[in-house]
């Protein structure tokens, strides 16, 4: 078995699998990631070309814009576009942090491979933004199947070694991104929270759909030490040996008031969030967050 298919557990997929991602934002003139096309299988109205990315359908390649440019583009079509989805995947140095066995970035693997593959079932199109202090790989949206496998070996393939600038990278992703759909956003979020706040406004801005999914591990949340402990800085940050007694309370109260204030700028910008730590069973994670999204989603109509 290729490696990186261990990110499609069983078990979560099974516990997700009656579950939508919806979007809540009208795109395009339709409540996308919710449609019940009578035309699938059928190329009803065209809409866009895009680029070529391998694993799509040669069929549908359009051979009149090859021979003008000698380049790659496929023919998309209204149907095929109903929901387009890009998972951002963070890949800086502070997410390869693990207290336990899984570090948060193989955390966030599971996350982001478990979402694509829902995404496919519904037969809306998924696409792959891979960062750190930069954009280092952007996959566009796809709807076919075949289209899960190249997403998995690049997620799979990414390590964290540099720091991150996730409001740069979002203000980016803002400007590359051009037709409206979803934005799912997988990080530990250790950036300015008012950085942050200027990407997700950009990417509102554009009337994207955005999700973010906070991953942290679990002793980043309690600061379970106890002895004289050498922490190690990731992302340029000092090596400190300390007491972690006498720093744990305001540690905590640091952390809670770091997170409180992303969820609040989130909220106030009509953003998902949800905090996600990596000692929790990922189909309860994810299966319990897509619930309480339908629910809200049906509430607001």
């Amino acid at each position: 078995m290729e490696d990186y298919l261990k990110y499609l557990d069983p078990k979560t997929l099974s516990k997700i699998k009656g579950l939508d991602l919806k979007a809540r934002l009208i795109i395009e003139g339709m409540v996308t990631g919710s449609h019940k096309s009578p035309y699938h299988g059928f190329s009803i109205e065209f809409a866009e070309h895009r680029e070529y990315v391998p694993g799509d359908d040669i069929r549908h390649v359009d051979w009149k814009v090859f021979g003008k440019s000698d380049r790659y583009y496929i023919k998309q079509y209204e149907e095929e576009t109903n929901l387009n989805c890009t998972i951002a995947l963070d890949c800086s140095e502070s997410m390869e942090y693990a207290h336990g066995e899984v570090s948060k970035l193989e955390y966030a693997r599971y996350v982001a491979a478990s979402l694509a593959f829902l995404i496919l079932q519904q037969q809306d199109a998924v696409g792959l933004a891979l960062f750190d202090n930069e954009l280092q790989k952007v996959i566009p949206p796809s709807g076919h199947g075949s289209h899960l496998k190249l997403l998995l070996n690049e997620m799979s393939t990414c390590k964290g070694e540099k720091k991150t600038s996730i409001g740069s990278v979002l203000h980016n992703l803002a400007e590359r991104v051009t037709k409206r759909g979803m934005i799912i956003l997988i990080s530990d979020l250790f950036d300015d929270p008012r950085a942050i706040l200027s990407g997700l406004r950009h990417l509102r801005h554009r009337k994207h759909d955005i999700v973010v999914l906070h991953i942290v591990d679990e002793a980043e949340m309690t600061f379970p030490f106890e002895k004289m402990t050498k922490f190690v800085g990731l992302e340029d940050q000092p090596t400190l040996m300390a007491n972690p007694r006498a720093l744990r309370q305001t540690y905590l109260e640091e952390f809670k008031k770091f997170t409180h204030e992303v969820k609040k700028a989130c909220l106030s910008n009509r953003v998902d969030y949800e905090l996600i730590h990596t000692n929790q069973r990922l189909d309860v994670a994810l299966s319990t967050y897509l619930a309480s999204r339908a629910s809200l989603s049906q509430g607001s109509r």
